[in-house]
Formats: C-alpha cells, sequence, structure tokens
C-alpha cells in the first residue's frame, strides 16, 4: 500500500483566494473572518486548512485500507486509538505503545502526515508529522464587510404570534470581498521515514491542495479557489537552503489599487536558472 520513500525536504508555498466570504471564522469575535489586529491583514489557519485536507482524502479514499483519518467530524479519539490496542500484533508485542503507533501511523493518513497525540486513553504515544503549515497571510490588509440578511420564516409559534403572522428572521453575515493569502509548508523527509510517510503519500497531500476547495463548498465561504502551488524540492534529507530565503524568492504585487481578483497581482516566481545561481541544489516546480 505505502511504497517509496520520501529522500527529500521539501519547502512549497500555498496561495489561494477567497471573494465574497469568510474563509475562516474566528468564534471568539462572532466568527468574523479572522484578522491581524495590528496590521489588518487577514488570517486562515493552519488548522482550518489542514480540516480541508482531511475532508478531500475523505472523499478521494472513501476511508481505503491505510487512509482512514484520525481527526474525523464528531469522532471519539479514544475509541479509534482502542482499536491499535485490540490489533492481535499490537497485544503481542513486547512494547504496546510503540505497536500501537505503528499501527496508527500505517491506518491513518492525517497522522502520518500532520502528526497526533495519542496519549489521551490507551497510550499510542505522540507523532510529529513530516507535513507542518504556517497560518495563511493575507498579501493585503482585508476589509470585513458585514450584511443583514433575512429569513421568511421564524422557529417557534411564540415567535410567530409576536410578529402578528410576518415571520421573519434577521440575521447577519460577515464576508472578504476579496482576499489574496499565502501559507508556507515544509516537509521533513527525516520523519516521513519515521510515519511511514511516503511518495504516493505526498501526491495525494498535493492533489488535495490543488481540489480541496472544489468538495468544500458553502455559501459562507464565498467563492475560493487555489491559485498556485510553488514546491521547492531540495536533493538532500535536511536540505540545500534555508526556508524562509526560497520564500523571499516569491514576489507577489498588486498591480491596481483595490484588487478584487487574482488577475490583480503579478506573481513572480525564481526560474530554475535564477535558482541554481543562488541556491544549487534545490529545484522549483510549479504544480498550479
Amino acid at each position: 500500500m505505502i511504497t517509496g520513500e520520501l529522500k527529500n525536504k521539501i519547502d512549497f508555498v500555498y496561495i489561494f483566494d477567497v471573494q465574497d466570504g469568510n474563509p475562516n471564522g474566528d468564534p471568539d469575535a462572532g466568527n468574523l473572518p479572522r484578522v491581524d489586529a495590528e496590521t489588518g491583514m487577514g488570517l486562515v489557519t493552519d488548522v482550518c486548512l489542514k480540516r480541508k485536507v482531511r475532508n478531500y482524502v475523505q472523499v478521494a479514499k472513501s476511508l481505503a485500507d491505510g487512509y482512514d483519518i484520525f481527526i474525523k467530524e464528531k469522532a471519539v479519539l479514544n475509541n479509534e486509538i482502542d482499536k491499535a490496542h485490540d490489533d492481535s500484533e499490537v497485544k503481542s508485542a513486547k512494547d504496546k505503545t510503540a505497536a500501537a503507533r505503528l499501527f496508527m501511523c500505517k491506518n491513518y493518513y492525517d497522522i502520518r502526515t500532520f502528526g497526533a497525540v495519542m496519549s489521551t486513553g490507551k497510550n499510542a504515544g505522540q507523532v510529529r508529522g513530516p507535513i507542518q503549515l504556517t497560518f495563511a497571510r493575507s498579501v493585503d490588509s482585508i476589509a470585513t464587510a458585514e450584511h443583514s440578511i433575512t429569513r421568511m420564516a421564524v422557529a417557534t409559534e411564540n415567535e410567530a404570534e409576536k410578529q402578528k403572522g410576518d415571520n421573519r428572521t434577521m440575521g447577519r453575515k460577515a464576508t472578504v470581498p476579496y482576499g489574496l493569502y499565502v501559507c508556507h509548508g515544509f516537509i521533513s523527509a527525516n520523519l516521513a521515514k519515521q510515519t511511514g510517510f511516503s511518495e504516493e503519500d505526498l501526491q495525494l497531500f498535493f492533489d488535495a491542495l490543488k481540489n480541496m476547495f472544489d468538495v468544500d463548498r458553502s455559501a459562507a465561504r464565498g467563492l475560493m479557489s487555489a491559485q498556485k502551488l510553488i514546491v521547492f524540492k531540495h536533493d538532500s534529507v535536511l536540505g540545500n537552503a534555508p526556508a524562509n530565503k526560497l520564500f523571499d524568492l516569491v514576489k507577489i504585487k498588486k498591480n491596481t489599487d483595490v484588487p478584487r481578483s487574482f488577475g490583480d497581482y503579478d506573481v513572480n516566481v525564481p526560474t530554475q536558472e535564477e535558482l541554481d545561481k543562488i541556491y544549487p541544489g534545490v529545484s522549483v516546480e510549479e504544480l498550479i
């Protein structure tokens, strides 16, 4: 099932946008779009993005062997960990915690990808995932728009009586008119070896980044689209250049005063020839 050992450190830049939607609501702020209070830049958490990856894998693989999802919606995590300790190989192992950890990595895609803490019940240890993501941050400050909306119905008879049959419910909806967001990611070949994360798993992850917004549509999120996936691949396990220096080579600049589409930005990615002169041993590829 899992073949093709990962042998290269990888860093990537993921660029996506939102139009007339809320990409990631903040429950501590009335579900308004997350914003950096000091700069006004929009934020999307790594947790939000990983949820979309999990949802895509769940749909694409239909929970096939080796591609189950540990952090499923409404899941009881200790029940999943119990399955590992019920396995015959784990029961007969000398180190049951290590055996359970191996079982979980083998059977759950998100554990061998992002890692997990599995010591909340029967101990299955902790896994540090080979893929780590930053918060996504908007290129420019965002202006949150709030809209009043009306539902032509009420929930209870009491509400209907109070309105004397008018039966309307007022609500509010917050959106970002347009925002271009940038997320940075890091993939460790060393940690991939420990969890069993393979080249095939990596391809599935990149497929998820390309397509996950198309299987996660919601009126609240508006039009969200993956626009760029720029992958820097090192020719070694430890890497040939600092990730932040590679990320700095990707230049994003708006070409209009008030951007309202991806076409209102220019994204410049270094060519392979340019990269070879600065950081030999690193290749660059645009997957989107």
